[in-house]
């Protein structure tokens, strides 16, 4: 009687560590697509931090600085162009078709140009190309924005 309980407990062990017991084990999950489709995907948090801007016409990059705007849900930052000069202030966010717009303010009061731009697919966010608008005349270039880090860390543009 003794071997039999020794040999049902073995039994109940062995089918305990087959799994044969075991509840069914969940389906994996699917992975989550780990760069967002379109820029109204991306958390409002992705824009915050240091950016490399580059305009066709205008010679060498621009350095964009974006964080919370503290009035709505969007950006409020600076552009400061290699060699000085005044930062011009910056205010967008992501509009309604998915499109980066950003008001450019030379002055902090008056608009001196505009940007509208989509995010590139498989940048993760982190590329946006569109058309930098001057107000006083319309004319317009392209622009690509490269982000170079988060809000918690700084690097340096890259010269690409």
């Amino acid at each position: 009687m003794k071997a039999l309980r020794w040999t049902a407990l073995l039994t109940v062990a062995l089918a305990c560590s087959s799994g044969i017991w075991a509840q069914p084990s969940a389906a994996p999950a699917a992975s989550a697509d780990p760069c967002p489709a379109d820029a109204q995907s991306l958390p409002l948090e992705a824009l915050f931090g240091r950016w490399e801007l580059r305009v066709d016409g205008q010679p060498g990059v621009a350095i964009v600085e974006m964080a919370r705007h503290p009035e709505y849900a969007g950006v409020r930052g600076t552009v400061a162009r290699e060699g000085g000069g005044l930062p011009s202030q910056l205010a967008g966010d992501i509009d309604d078709e998915g499109l980066l717009t950003i008001d450019q303010s030379d002055d902090g009061h008056a608009i001196s140009a505009t940007w509208s731009g989509s995010v590139q697919s498989a940048s993760c966010g982190k590329v946006f190309e569109g058309t930098w608008r001057k107000a006083s005349d319309e004319s317009g270039a392209h622009f690509v924005l490269r982000k170079l880090s988060s809000a918690s860390g700084i690097t340096k543009p890259t010269n690409n």
